[in-house]
């Protein structure tokens, strides 16, 4: 613990979904949370979703001696990197700044965290968020911790060279784990993610009477869970006297038009597919049929296992999504 005897821990990308789920969770276990933010508006438009106390830094990801100040003034015990491009079509837009902020920049955080360890003599924790996206089109389903890394997009080759650079830190005496996180998923998803395209639409279908989705492929099978689960096995692969590579996963694959008739039967529209188009618009240049992860490991070392079906999760975000259109009439 740091020097007071309070646990500290600084999160990036603590606006998204994974980082304002994990403030609650530290901020509930009494930890003192540290934040970075791009810019203070950011900070303003997100303090409402933080809990109170916790201490927001501006900053870019990119700007490693920026980051290693403010790693050397929080004096951190733990730090989540959750921060970078969070979309794996814009990462095919812009391949060089998701080269940049999701495979460089998680490397200056390595070197923040390692030097605060050299200078202060005592144990900084990491946890690097990876991807399911470093095994590309996997050679074999389910994937674990021993599939061959292969992304086949810039933004699974820039969370590939992260995760590969995690372990290499890791040989070097820096306690850093990593959460190989298939898709997870709850209500404070942006509608820019499919899955929460899907049940907003779902929402505005049933209490409008009609409407269209327009989608991409809906073939594509994936592995979704439920986000407050997955930040649970972060905080446990965190916290774990080893640090390692840990797949968190359910191991149960639906594809994007099994979500669709989820989503749509539980906000009661029963006609579902007359309200689907598809526009190759929204096709991504290359994409992985089928993502399965094996989370064995997981669940036998971290005790992890998923809480929340499939069907319960798409039935929260639809009931969410219900429920702020009945708000806004």
């Amino acid at each position: 613990m740091a020097g007071d005897g309070v646990t500290r821990a600084f999160v990036t990308g603590i606006s998204g979904q994974d980082g304002t789920i994990l403030a609650g969770v530290l901020a509930a276990e009494g930890v003192e949370v540290h934040g970075l933010v791009r810019s203070a508006e950011e900070a303003d438009s997100h303090r409402q979703h933080l809990p109170a106390g916790v201490v927001l830094h501006e900053g870019e990801l990119t700007d490693r001696a920026r980051i290693a100040e403010l790693v050397d003034a929080v004096s951190p015990d733990e730090i989540y990197n959750l921060a970078g491009i969070s979309s794996v079509a814009y990462s095919w837009e812009h391949p060089a700044l998701t080269g940049e902020v999701s495979g460089l920049a998680p490397v200056g955080v390595f070197e923040a965290a390692a030097r605060l360890q050299e200078r202060t003599g005592r144990t900084v924790r990491v946890l690097q968020a990876s991807s399911a996206e470093i095994f590309g089109r996997p050679e074999r389903s389910p994937q674990d911790e021993g599939t061959p890394i292969r992304p086949i997009s810039p933004y699974g080759a820039a969370k590939a060279y992260a995760h590969q650079m995690a372990g290499i830190f890791r040989d070097r005496g820096l306690h850093v784990a990593t959460c190989i996180l298939y898709n997870h998923e709850s209500p404070l998803r942006p509608t820019t993610f499919v899955t929460r395209k899907i049940t907003a639409a779902a929402a505005r279908i049933a209490l409008e009477g009609g409407g269209v989705l327009t989608l991409g492929s809906t073939d594509v099978r994936r592995d979704w869970g439920w986000a407050p689960d997955y930040v649970d096995a972060m905080t446990r692969a965190l916290r774990h006297p080893t640090a390692d590579d840990f797949v968190v996963a359910t191991g149960r694959t639906h594809s994007v038009a099994e979500f669709v008739e989820a989503a749509m039967v539980h906000a009661g529209v029963t006609d579902w597919e007359s309200h689907v188009e598809t526009d190759q618009a929204f096709v991504r240049p290359a994409d992985a049929a089928e993502q399965s992860g094996d989370a064995t490991k997981a669940r036998e070392l971290l005790g992890w296992v998923p809480t929340v079906s499939f069907e319960e999760l798409v039935g929260r975000m639809v009931d969410h999504d219900v429920a702020l259109l009945r708000d806004a009439r």
